[in-house]
């Protein structure tokens, strides 16, 4: 059934009320090609032929060219273009050329490494002596040897060059001696913690290999972002020629955006929903459209059952497993044939559970599976017909990277955006041109975050003694640094040089993707103490609070009871008819002012803060309805971090114009921090669970009325200075989300966050769009 009869049927069903609010049709492109001068080796090109590549797109030869002019390459062009062989091609000849030569391959994922490693195999029958291999934690350690020894190319992923190679280079000297090519796949990922985390990374690599004496270029692969150029020369620290030309075909694609009808008010168990005529705005009072979950569910179950092998992706762990549940519940009652024929797919899985899957897709034994962004990168799981995206993925680069998933043979494909009831989602309902015709986010890494850098300093020192000649590498703080590390007795200092102390191994306890290196355990007691899984110390209050319903492979378990000082959560199975969400409050303090300037009547500034969040309780909300059943209080300490923030503060005269206009000063500034932390995502490649922020009519640090938007990450990762950068465009996209918004006093489409501590209370959306209109000019002070 092809994408415009099932989006006709859809729409003829009775559920149908009037979801569809825009399609948009991609037309298919033609392939363009380029030539090499001098072309490949012979035995390459033999072995291109057998995979039926006679010719090359022309970004694929631009990138060959420039890798051989001995430049750092960046290849920024669409999923499925053909991006492997712009540093296969280059890989493959030096070793062919120099069978001494060597190569390291840097993924993401251990999927992914798998998945290009069988790539990388059909054309290696061309060079039957060189050998590549796979080097990370799943490697038995019989293997590890051989490969340090003989692998040309060796396939990794950053954690295990992180904890496994670099502090263990004398067994390396050899490969790093050689090392010819690094490439850097899936570029755009590293970006927040984990892109600050690798670029330190890159760094501690390049020191190293200058130890050794070799140079290597790297080749990066990237999908679109707005600041590709830059992103990737901070990563790697060094200039990059930018390969963007992209010469490979695409299929027809109809990107359909659906919006969940709006209702009036929540309606009690077994009373009908009422929907608003054409041009009749809805009220706030509850929720204001129907579930986005059950959307998608319904449309994942009709894609399925009409045999259109279909991958949904949705942004939280939580939600993909609740999700299964739904749709295996929904096809059991209208095609039990097809109960096994769908899965979910997580960060979490243990490997081989993972490896399952994907090969079940690829295989055809699988016809849908929901998963979050861990499916977005380009693992080879056979050819989709349909992509869904349950809510918008949180950047346009995410978004594409994931329709792209489907229609990569080539052929016809549909993708269909379910909107969340979220300032972004709606924002785009209603201006799906903006969408497509908006430029990408930019993408930000933050170098000198002293969090990560004292780590990365600590591991450096390990590997090879730190002196002030490796401020190239880490900058200009390092020896203030050091000191500190010193004075704690993390590094000891001698003759002008940092060592690492005696039977360490930093290594070890930097976690280089998460902003904490500790996590707890979940345990199962009604097994014995089993481990069910390990979360991050920094979500673990969140998830892992007694009372949490914790959901792992479809099953439900509620925590029972939390012990931080062991780092453990105990958990028994449950099958309840809610899910839970946590509530906190927050407190900020300004440590130091970095950058300030004037913004019509008010001032911004960006600045270090201390946050302190505490978790206060939670609440309970029923499964598909997402009523609210209840709220329970906890008893958390608090949490306290440093990091940076961007803040408005607001003075007297305008502060007494919203209070005489709404009379809801508090309601206002909380209204229109809820409606800035949803639009901040627009302009930096980041999603709102980045970001926090807190409003109060008085600070005691500033002495007026502020709001301040702060990163959710300890030291900061550059998400607010890119909104202190863009704050004017980023607060009139807030106010065109506030006057477009058809709701009369504010809902979770513009003003009402999902995760407000505060229960979305006090909020006043009319004082909010008069404080925007207010600070940009549009209205006279």
């Amino acid at each position: 059934m092809q994408s415009r009869e099932l989006l006709t049927t859809l729409s003829e069903q009775a559920a149908y009320r009037g979801q569809i609010a825009h399609r948009e049709w991609l037309h298919p492109q033609s392939a363009r090609y380029g030539s090499l001068e001098p072309p490949p080796p012979a035995r390459l090109r033999e072995a291109l032929a057998e995979l039926g590549i006679t010719r090359l797109y022309s970004h694929q030869a631009q990138a060959f060219e420039a890798a051989r002019r001995g430049e750092h390459v960046g290849v920024l062009t669409a999923t499925a273009s053909g991006k492997t062989l712009c540093y296969q091609l280059p890989l493959l000849e030096a070793a062919l050329a120099d069978p001494r030569a060597r190569g390291l391959l840097l993924f993401p994922t251990k999927a992914l490494a798998q998945d290009q490693l069988r790539k990388l195999e059909a054309l290696l029958r061309a060079a039957p002596l060189l050998r590549a291999g796979i080097y990370d934690g799943d490697t038995p350690q019989a293997e590890r040897a051989g490969l340090r020894a003989s692998a040309n190319l060796l396939l990794s992923n950053p954690d295990m060059l992180h904890v496994g190679v670099l502090p263990n280079h004398q067994r390396w000297a050899r490969f790093f001696a050689n090392l010819r090519y690094v490439v850097i796949d899936e570029a755009h990922v590293y970006r927040g913690v984990f892109g600050s985390n690798v670029a330190l990374l890159l760094r501690r690599l390049r020191r190293l290999c200058d130890e050794y004496g070799s140079r290597p270029q790297f080749i990066c692969c990237s999908a679109t972002i707005a600041n590709p150029q830059e992103h990737l020369q901070t990563l790697i620290g060094a200039p990059v020629t930018l390969v963007d030309d992209d010469g490979a075909p695409r299929g027809s694609r109809e990107f359909v955006f659906w919006n969940p009808p709006p209702i009036h008010r929540q309606a009690a168990a077994g009373e009908q929903q009422q929907v608003p005529q054409a041009g009749e705005k809805h009220k706030s009072d509850g929720a204001t459209r129907r579930s986005t979950n059950a959307e998608t569910t319904a449309l994942f179950s009709t894609l399925v059952r009409a045999g259109i092998k279909t991958l949904t992706f949705t942004r939280a762990r939580k939600i993909a497993e609740l999700m299964l549940r739904y749709v295996q519940d929904a096809l059991a009652k209208e095609a039990p044939e097809l109960v096994g024929r769908v899965a979910s797919y997580r960060a979490g899985y243990l490997p081989a559970q993972r490896r399952k899957i994907e090969q079940a897709l690829a295989d055809d034994e699988l016809l849908g599976v929901i998963s979050t962004n861990a499916l977005e990168l380009g693992v080879d799981i056979g050819g989709l017909d349909a992509v869904l995206l349950n809510g918008y993925p949180g950047t346009v680069a995410s978004t594409w990277q994931q329709v792209g998933r489907a229609g990569r043979s080539g052929g016809h494909s549909l993708a269909v955006l379910v909107a969340l009831e979220d300032p972004i989602d709606q924002f785009y309902m209603r201006h799906p041109e903006q969408f497509f015709g908006r430029s990408h986010e930019h993408a930000r890494v933050n170098l000198e975050n002293p969090y990560i850098l004292a780590d990365h300093l600590r591991c450096a020192a390990y590997e090879k003694p730190l002196s002030r000649d490796d401020e190239r590498y880490f900058g200009a703080e390092l020896a203030v640094l050091v000191n500190e590390l010193s004075a704690e007795g993390l590094l000891r200092l001698r003759q002008g040089r940092a060592y690492a102390p005696i039977a360490s191994y930093p290594a070890e306890e930097v976690n280089i993707r998460s902003s904490s290196s500790q996590q707890f355990e979940l345990i199962d007691v009604s097994q014995g103490g089993k481990l069910i899984e390990r979360v991050d110390a920094a979500r673990a209050l969140y998830e892992l609070h007694p009372g949490a319903v914790y959901l792992h492979q479809g099953e439900e378990y509620l925590v029972t009871d939390l012990d931080l000082a062991q780092q453990r959560a105990s958990a028994r199975p449950a099958s309840v008819s809610y899910y839970t969400q946590p509530r906190d409050v927050t407190d900020i303090q300004v440590l130091e002012r970095l950058r300030e300037r004037p913004l019509g009547p008010t001032s911004i500034c960006f600045a270090n803060v201390d946050v302190t969040r505490t978790i206060v309780g939670y609440r309970r909300k029923a499964h598909y309805s997402e009523i609210m059943l209840g709220a329970y209080e906890l008893d958390l300490p608090p949490q306290s971090f440093a990091t940076q923030a961007v803040f408005l503060t607001l003075p007297r005269p305008i502060c007494q114009r919203v209070l005489t206009a709404c009379g809801d000063l508090p309601g206002a500034l909380h209204a229109l921090e809820h409606a800035m932390i949803g639009m901040l995502p627009i302009f930096a490649l980041c999603d709102r669970w980045d970001i926090g922020g807190v409003s109060t009519a008085l600070h005691p640090d500033t002495g007026q009325a502020t709001i301040f938007i702060y990163d959710g990450i300890p030291g900061g990762v550059g998400i607010t200075e890119l909104g202190y950068e863009q704050l004017e465009a980023w607060l009139g996209s807030t106010l065109h989300l506030l006057a477009e918004c058809p709701c009369e006093s504010g809902c979770p489409s513009c003003v009402h966050s999902p995760k407000c501590g505060n229960g979305n209370q006090p909020l006043d959306k009319g004082g909010a769009q008069l404080l925007a209109e207010l600070i940009l000019g549009n209205q006279a002070t």
